[in-house]
């Protein structure tokens, strides 16, 4: 009697295990196809997990933005700071405090910072954030983020690729909704970026 009470106990406990093993893995591809599609309106688009403070990333915007002008797609942005990085979490921060403005202007400041990411350390980057803003005639605020709301949309952003297993940066995908079984390809080289972006369009 007791070693069928203990047989069913291990069984049961086993079912629990896979069930649970299956609702990750659910849960896992909901979050990949819930990031790794295009957003409203479009069929196409190309979806950047950047860090600013990444020399790749640097390197990789302007060719993105140029593609994206090139075949009349948008670029989703989303922020990867890398824990080697020493100011790249706080910039991504006042990126956000510029999107509460516009998106548009969010992304030029990302776009600035990536300009001048070689002049920009911990000690001089709330001087180029005051620069920008002036600029733009935007007020920045002493406390940029009082109540963490902005660092909380960076950790979403950086939770949503580790959700993904980013391992890197640029993470670069052309994402698709004209082909189910295929919704998206990661573009690994600069090089193919225009190729992969023909490619999944003739799909």
């Amino acid at each position: 009697m007791k070693n069928t009470f203990w047989n069913r106990l291990v069984a049961l406990s086993f079912v629990s295990l896979i069930a649970l093993a299956s609702a990750v893995c659910a849960s896992a591809q909901d979050t990949v196809d819930s990031v790794l599609r295009p957003p409203k309106g479009a069929q196409v688009a190309i979806v950047v997990f950047e860090d600013l403070q990444c020399p790749m990333c640097r390197r990789t915007a302007p060719l993105v933005e140029q593609a994206s002008k090139t075949y009349k797609i948008p670029v989703v942005r989303h922020d990867f700071p890398l824990p080697m990085h020493n100011w790249s979490y706080q910039a991504a921060v006042m990126a956000r405090y510029f999107d509460t403005h516009s998106k548009a202007l969010g992304n030029e400041f990302r776009d600035y910072i990536f300009e001048n990411q070689l002049e920009v350390n911990p000690q001089n980057l709330r001087a180029y954030a005051e620069k920008f803003a002036t600029a733009h005639k935007v007020d920045l605020p002493f406390v940029l983020d009082p109540g963490g709301k902005l660092a909380a949309q960076v950790n979403a952003d950086r939770d949503l690729g580790k959700a993904i297993k980013l391992d890197h940066t640029p993470t670069v995908y052309i994402v698709s909704s004209r082909n189910p079984s295929k919704p998206y390809v990661e573009v690994k080289d600069n090089n193919q970026l225009y190729s992969t972006i023909d490619a999944v369009m003739k799909e």
